[in-house]
Order: structure tokens, then C-alpha cells, then sequence
């Protein structure tokens, strides 16, 4: 019997003895972008799986654009149980477990379907796992894309071009570490301060996937974007774990078919940026430059200190054992 018919059949029942239908369990689901974002897209699907599997059971509600707060006070809320699921990018991540870092390191990954692999494979399995240990439930990993920098200031071709650039980062000590190693001044700064601090001039740029920056319009407060793909930026689709051990075995099937449905839907939205939205953006205004091999290399050496404390963090053979997966 499935789900759905079980629903209407257990209302029916509840009306012809003249009692109320079973109550719909409330489903908070917040994220940081709006509602027409690879977020919004998940989540809209994600929703929409749900109700196909489970019938009546969930009313997932949404809110975009935090709605809920900034990402780290989505996922507090998920330890304590005051919201039930998040779409969170790997920003905060680290600070509730910290092998999810090792995925921030700069020039790890070759391109999308190695990141794919590796997330979808033993290795990400394992650390996704590790959400049990801290109050949330890690369903799937998503995806923003490989991060590129924009800025008011100039293009950036080398290294130089960074240096004192005053950019804001998540709140991610990997990230920070790979930006101080370049000689800028990374400031970790919460989402839904960046639109006015880059308005204000508090800061000169922020780094993003072409995701975040087609669908936020960053280029009405942006000049400048360089591709550099310099950090391939994962996404993860968590549950509070009090939610979770609340359901039953099948609603715990019907979530996860839901979050690997969320996460396709996730990366064709992505896949679609990546091949359409540089060009949105010049014709939006932006000046835009792409880093050659041989850029990319000189920015890479120019981190070479942060990977030692990388190695240190995580493990040189984690490291390799990503950067070498196939």
C-alpha cells in the first residue's frame, strides 16, 4: 500500500468515526538564495518527491533568502530541532565537522565530475556520515560550482593582483588560510551581509560559483570577474537528527530518494550556469577574464604554505587519495 493511499484511507476512516485527520508534519526548510537558485531548485524538488512518496504526511515549508538566519544559525537550529532541513553551502561546515574542510582546499579537484565522484564515492560517504555525530542527519551532497573572484578594483591576472584586495570569504579556515597565503585580506563575513558591504565599499570583492553570482546579480555591485576556479565549492542537504529518528523507515527512504532527486536536480542547474552564465554576465555588464594553465599554476604556488598546514589538518594521504580518485 502505498503512502499516499494509506493517507487517504487513514482520513477516511478518521472522518467516518467524526474525529479530525492526523495532523501534517511541519517540515521547515531554509536556505541562504532565493527561491529561483540551485537552492530553490533542490528544495523544489526535494518538496516535490516527498509529497510523491509520502502522500499528506510532510507540509515542507520553505524559506529562502535566510529566511531562517544566516547559514550558521540554520544548522544550530537543526542540532536543537527548531528547523527540520537546510541547503547549505560548505562555508560554516567545518565548524561542526571538521573533515569537511579537506573538500575547500584550492586546486583539489580536476573538474566537476572528479568533485562528483569523490562526493558520491567512499570518501565523501564517510565524512557525509559523520553529521550523525552533531545533532543533523547529512542526506546528500550537493553542489554550487567551482568558485571564481569578483571585485571593484581590477581584473586579476597573477597573484600580485590580490594582494591587500580586501575580499570576503565564508567563515572557513581553509578558505582564509589559501587567501592570506596570497597576501590579500580575507574578511569571513555571513551571507546576507555581502550585498551592502560591497555596496558600502567595506569590502572590494567576494569569491562564488557562477551559480551564486548569476542568480544573486552580484554584477549590479561587481565590476570585475575572473574565472578562477580556484576552490570547487560542494553544498550538503541535511536533517536535524531529532526529525530524523523520528521517521519511520520508510518516510527515512522516501527522504533520501527525495535528497538524491534534490541534488540531480542541483547539478543540472549548475551544469547550465556554468555553460550559460558567463555570457549572462557580459551581457549584464561585467568585465570578465578567464586564468590560463599557467595563471592558474602561479596562484597555486603562491599557496604553497597553506598547503602544508592543509596536510597537517587532514592528512597529506586523504589529500592525495582525493586528488588522485578516479
Amino acid at each position: 500500500m502505498t503512502f499516499a493511499y494509506r493517507a487517504l484511507a487513514s482520513a477516511g476512516l478518521l472522518a467516518a468515526m467524526g474525529l479530525p485527520a492526523l495532523a501534517q508534519t511541519e517540515v521547515k526548510i531554509g536556505y541562504a538564495l532565493a527561491p529561483d537558485s540551485h537552492y530553490g531548485v533542490a528544495a523544489t524538488k526535494f518538496e516535490e518527491v516527498v509529497k510523491t512518496e509520502t502522500g499528506d504526511d510532510f507540509e515542507i515549508k520553505h524559506f529562502p533568502s535566510s529566511g531562517l538566519g544566516g547559514e550558521r544559525e540554520v544548522i544550530e537550529g537543526l542540532q536543537i530541532g527548531t528547523v527540520e532541513a537546510t541547503i547549505v553551502s560548505s562555508g560554516t561546515l567545518a565548524n561542526f565537522v571538521p573533515d569537511t574542510g579537506v573538500f575547500d582546499i584550492p586546486f583539489l579537484f580536476r573538474d566537476l565530475d572528479h568533485a562528483r565522484a569523490v562526493l558520491d564515492g567512499p570518501i565523501g560517504q564517510e565524512i557525509l556520515a559523520k553529521f550523525d555525530d552533531v545533532g543533523m542527519h547529512g542526506l546528500a551532497w550537493g553542489e554550487q560550482g567551482f568558485r571564481h573572484i569578483t571585485n571593484n578594483r581590477s581584473a586579476i591576472e597573477t597573484p600580485e593582483d590580490v594582494a591587500g584586495l580586501k575580499v570576503r570569504t565564508m567563515e572557513n579556515p581553509v578558505h582564509l588560510a589559501a587567501f592570506n597565503a596570497m597576501g590579500a585580506a580575507p574578511t569571513p563575513m555571513a551571507w546576507p551581509e555581502v550585498i551592502s558591504s560591497l555596496q558600502q565599499g567595506v569590502i572590494d570583492g567576494q569569491e562564488n560559483p557562477l551559480s551564486v553570482i548569476v542568480s544573486v546579480k552580484l554584477n549590479e555591485v561587481q565590476k570585475y570577474l575572473t574565472l578562477s576556479g580556484h576552490v570547487y565549492s560542494p553544498a550538503v542537504l541535511l536533517v536535524s537528527k531529532p526529525f530524523w529518528e523520528g521517521l519511520s523507515d520508510e518516510q527515512k527512504a522516501a527522504f533520501e530518494t527525495a535528497a538524491t532527486e534534490a541534488v540531480a536536480a542541483m547539478r543540472g542547474y549548475v551544469d547550465n550556469v556554468e555553460t550559460t552564465g558567463v555570457e549572462t554576465l557580459k551581457e549584464r555588464g561585467m568585465e570578465v577574464n578567464a586564468l590560463s594553465a599557467e595563471q592558474k599554476a602561479a596562484f597555486q604556488a603562491s599557496i604553497a604554505s597553506a598547503y602544508e598546514g592543509y596536510y597537517e589538518t587532514y592528512g597529506k594521504d586523504l589529500v592525495d587519495s582525493i586528488v588522485n580518485f578516479d
